[in-house]
């Protein structure tokens, strides 16, 4: 009987710990795998393309844009913030969809990445505080000059021989580099004309634009390398919202004029 009794025992106990092996066998990740789930990484401090409002509410020209197109697409849209400077390891690893926050379109992301169509023009721009003598590219000589980690702003930047008369310095974000160009810890900031000019209109006139500029860009979004099969379904989206007048009306919501390219 306490033979009996034992092997009982054993029995359930290796049926109880088979059955805890299945229930803690390791899960998929249902976002990554979900076919419909449209995770768009951003930066959420990318005003007007994306950044918290008052509620802390994820909102911009870009979220509106993802909103209808993944609406047309039969998509479930996410939103996840990611660290810029990481944000071509999130798209390769998986864990976004895509990047879509005013990515300007250089080589070398388009060799690392499947970039859409272009839908945005623009061009890098120099702010300094609207008191500063700066006035135009040489004056930003022997000055300390902000730029946003990671993005093509630095890249800009470099091409132009004053880099080298000149002290960089990085920020997490154009908003950081702003509010230290407004303290005076650095002398002007280089960042792209679109979100600079909305920042600018909303800063009660604390800065102003230098005459010169850097070389002109264009934004599009991102898939991870090969994907052509969603980008290709995006880029119809866009160019059905271009075509019935979706797109203007974003547009002009965020920019107070329709500044979309057209699809070609």
């Amino acid at each position: 009987m306490k033979k009996l009794l034992i092997l009982t025992l054993i029995a359930v106990s290796v049926f109880a710990a088979g059955c805890k092996k299945e229930t803690e066998k390791p899960q998929n990740n249902t976002e990554n795998n979900n076919a419909n789930l449209f995770i768009m990484g951003l930066d959420d401090s990318f005003p007007p393309m994306g950044f918290r409002d008052d509620n802390n509410e994820i909102v911009g020209f870009d979220i509106d844009m993802a909103k209808e197109v993944t609406k047309r697409l039969g998509m479930e849209l996410k939103l996840q913030p990611i660290d810029w400077a990481s944000k071509e390891l999130e798209l390769n690893t998986g864990k976004i969809t895509c990047i879509w926050n005013g990515l300007s379109v250089s080589p070398a992301r388009e060799e690392a990445m499947t970039l859409s169509k272009p839908y945005l023009a623009n061009k890098m721009i120099i702010i300094t505080n609207q008191d500063s003598a700066l006035n135009t590219k040489a004056d930003l000589e022997g000055k300390k000059v902000g730029l946003q980690t990671g993005s093509t702003a630095v890249a800009a930047l470099e091409k132009d021989p004053i880099s080298k008369k000149l002290t960089q310095v990085t920020y997490e974000n154009n908003v950081l580099a702003l509010t230290d160009l407004n303290i005076g810890r650095i002398d002007a900031v280089v960042m792209d004309e679109v979100v600079a000019r909305y920042m600018i209109s909303k800063s009660g006139n604390l800065y102003k634009v230098l005459n010169d500029s850097f070389n002109e860009e264009y934004y599009a979004i991102a898939f991870k390398k090969g994907n052509t099969e969603l980008k290709d379904k995006v880029e119809k989206a866009l160019a059905e919202m271009a075509a019935d007048g979706t797109s203007s009306e974003i547009s002009k919501k965020w920019f107070g004029e329709d500044i979309v390219l057209e699809p070609k």
